[in-house]
């Protein structure tokens, strides 16, 4: 099993996530690519002490950039979309 702290990078905050958090109780996470739903739903029980009761994975393209002449492009990353049961929240920035 891996530690917390290798499968959670960090919390998405955007308006469309903050909306999401208020409405249906979804938060949003940036997480290791090589993690699956059952090591990100651990993990985040874990972390926070809450219970989850889904999780939704997407792999987000890196964008092309260019650097002078040349084009670069950013690493693919995985976001994770966690439903929350009833009852239960996350206080990311401890308010």
């Amino acid at each position: 099993m891996k530690p917390l702290h290798e499968i959670l990078k960090r919390p998405l905050v955007t308006e469309k996530t903050v909306q999401q958090e208020g409405e249906a109780q979804v938060v949003a996470f940036e997480v290791k690519r090589e993690a699956n739903k059952v090591e990100i739903k651990r993990a985040v029980e874990q972390a926070f002490e809450v219970k989850v009761k889904n999780v939704n994975t997407v792999l987000v393209a890196g964008k092309v950039k260019r650097l002078g002449r040349t084009y670069g492009k950013r690493s693919n990353w995985k976001k994770a979309y966690v439903t929350l049961a009833e009852g239960s929240s996350i206080d990311l920035f401890g308010v």
